[in-house]
């Protein structure tokens, strides 16, 4: 069978493929510390749960609008409105299944054969694939450790070509954790404005912060910068609603209705009783991201305690989301070897950084119990020093 030319293009997820085999040995009674998914360990709130089983009772089960659930898309507009100051109306949101979707959704409506997609290194890894399987051209910018993995405005600058169509930013990051502060965003936005391209930002981690750092949406920044602002977003994280697949995207009219058009062929519409539960997470009281956050608190600064004492590892505080990007570059080894070695010998899950575009780097996630964090980074202490 001769498959598309597209599949060989794109790499399988590495963060899926090491949680799938880290699942598999505990499903063979191995004890397995995973530090690999990037999934609040929490269960969903009781109040969503709640109103999904009410829209299950009351027939909530048929077809709905490609574009998503009247009343979900309404809601979201005023959020967008009252949390980041981005107006928008209902026509201009589309629900998606999850996140991801959304964003693959976009790439699949703006991007062309030839069209540049500019995305800073160390990356969510779906973003240069989704790219290419749209048949445009990633362009991966390296930011170091020591700029705390960001992005310049000078970098950015000298990136853009004639060909560059959209720029990617993810703040809160996945892997890194970073946080770009409010000046260093409008710093980013000037250089959008100037040089006239798109950029889509991607917030899924946004009410994740810590240390009274601030989330700024570029597109609040001014008039023009929101013409050109693409909003990415979800209820996987904030919400841990990770298997209710409901994200959204949010943009110009024009571009909104392209990518409705596109779902209309290939999933339709979002589980229409999911939809409702987003409802009820974005109405609903927000404590329970609250209490998720002071937990996510405290493992986040066992983690850094414990990883500044091992001894040739390093990494910056995390502002955001739930990782920390670890430097491994002092052992000698690569990403992947490390990784490999770590699971094999010691029943830890980390993922690569190669996945992110960082081989110097491994990724671990503290969206899990304390009894796993304390049991896993006791082996990881003694992975390294046996190195």
């Amino acid at each position: 069978m001769k498959l598309a030319s597209r599949v060989g293009q794109v790499t399988p997820s590495l963060t899926l493929a090491i949680d799938s085999k880290a699942k598999a040995m505990k499903a063979q009674g191995i004890d397995v510390c995973s530090f690999s998914a990037g999934e609040p360990d929490f269960d969903t709130p009781q109040h969503v749960k709640e109103a999904a089983k009410l829209a299950l009772d009351q027939g909530k089960t048929k077809y709905g609008p490609a574009s998503g659930e009247p009343k979900l898309r309404a809601a979201i507009a005023k959020k967008l409105y009252e949390d980041n100051h981005l107006n928008y109306q209902a026509e201009n949101i589309i629900v998606t299944n999850g996140g991801k979707h959304s964003l693959f959704n976009l790439m699949l409506a703006l991007i062309e054969p030839g069209d540049e997609v500019i995305i800073p290194a160390p990356y969510w890894l779906s973003y240069p694939e989704m790219v290419k399987i749209a048949s445009g051209t990633p362009v991966i910018v390296d930011t170091p450790e020591e700029n705390q993995y960001k992005i310049t405005p000078d970098q950015l600058r000298q990136a853009i070509t004639p060909r560059t169509k959209l720029f990617v930013l993810n703040s809160p990051s996945n892997p890194t954790g970073i946080v770009y502060t409010p000046d260093e965003i409008r710093a980013l936005a000037e250089v959008i404005v100037e040089r006239d391209i798109l950029v889509v930002s991607d917030e899924i981690y946004e009410k994740i912060v810590y240390d009274g750092a601030e989330h700024l949406s570029i597109g609040a920044v001014s008039e023009e910068a929101f013409k050109r602002t693409i909003i990415s977003n979800g209820f996987a994280k904030a919400y841990s609603m990770t298997g209710w697949r409901v994200g959204y995207l949010a943009g110009p009219l024009e571009l909104i209705k392209a990518t409705i058009t596109i779902q209309s062929h290939s999933t339709s519409n979002v589980c229409t009783f999911a939809q409702h539960g987003a409802i009820a997470a974005l109405e609903g009281s927000q404590d329970c991201v609250q209490q998720m956050l002071a937990a996510f608190a405290k493992r986040r600064q066992y983690m850094l305690e414990r990883i500044s004492a091992i001894p040739n590892l390093s990494c910056p505080k995390p502002n955001g989301a739930f990782y920390v990007f670890i430097d491994i570059s002092q052992t000698g080894m690569a990403s992947i070897d490390f990784c490999k070695a770590l699971l094999e010998e010691h029943q830890v899950a980390a993922v690569p950084g190669i996945a992110f575009g960082a081989d110097r780097c491994i990724r671990l996630s503290y969206a899990t119990d304390m009894t796993t964090i304390e049991k896993g980074l006791n082996r990881l202490d003694k992975f390294v020093r046996s190195l």
